[in-house]
């Protein structure tokens, strides 16, 4: 039976190339029974976000996207470290503010630290980032529609996308999966790196909130360029390149220093 759903595919192509170390288009075509066109697509797919380099007839693997783990196991990841990064974000959150917080794990240290916060009007699609807010008097909380990705508790797909058409956000505030030089922002779910990409477009300022064990990885979705961002917030242990990298494209970066 043909695989018509390309989010998928693309996802089992790479597998085989981590598997095999390479792929052919004649047996992709004869594994997924779509047409070699279409093979050809999804493998530039993966060779445009610096997984895969295309060889003639096929494609070998360049690296190795990180496994994804569900939102439990990265709270329990590098937890002092998205603490500092979350108490410094909510350092920039001003009373009369209307923000997004996307779903995450170093996103939800942020919401921790807004709940003592005034007059600040929060829209996310993490329930535990809403749940976590549903008690702070002074934050106003909008929870975007759509479908329940159980893995990182976020909505995603066209409801949660729509949902943000009706309004214009001072400051996004962004978790990813993997930050690059070359390739930007990326995410593993294609429907979460559609979703980010309209929140990208709706705010005026585009906040990232990562630790620095995401720097050089690269995930198979992109979420956008970096030119597209204004600050990004995460600890010292930055590679020296990439603070210089991140600064030479106008990028603030922040540093998240110890709590007292």
């Amino acid at each position: 039976m043909a695989m018509r759903n390309t989010r998928s595919r693309r996802q089992q192509i790479l597998q085989c190339l981590i598997e095999q170390g390479s792929v052919q288009v004649a047996e992709l075509v004869e594994r997924f029974e779509v047409s070699a066109v279409t093979i050809r697509a999804d493998l530039s797919h993966i060779e445009s976000q610096g997984l895969a380099t295309r060889t003639h007839g096929g494609a070998t693997l360049v690296r190795t996207p990180p496994q994804e783990q569900d939102i439990h196991e990265k709270d329990a990841l590098n937890l002092p470290l998205k603490e500092r990064i979350g108490a410094r974000a909510a350092q920039l959150v001003q009373a009369g503010e209307n923000i997004i917080i996307d779903s995450g794990s170093t996103t939800m240290t942020l919401a921790r630290h807004l709940r003592g916060h005034r007059d600040v009007t929060v829209m996310t699609n993490g329930l535990n980032i809403a749940w976590e807010l549903a008690n702070a008097p002074g934050v106003e909380v909008l929870l975007s529609g759509g479908l329940l990705r159980k893995q990182s508790l976020s909505l995603q797909g066209s409801q949660a996308e729509a949902s943000l058409n009706a309004y214009s956000f001072d400051t996004l505030f962004l978790g990813v999966d993997g930050l690059d030089l070359q390739f930007g922002l990326t995410t593993h779910d294609e429907a979460e790196a559609r979703l980010n990409h309209r929140m990208v477009e709706r705010a005026r300022r585009i906040v990232v909130l990562t630790d620095a064990s995401k720097f050089g990885r690269v995930s198979l979705h992109r979420i956008a360029r970096l030119d597209q961002i204004h600050a990004i917030i995460t600890d010292p242990g930055i590679d020296e390149r990439y603070r210089e990298g991140l600064l030479r494209l106008g990028i603030e970066v922040i540093i998240a220093e110890p709590l007292p």
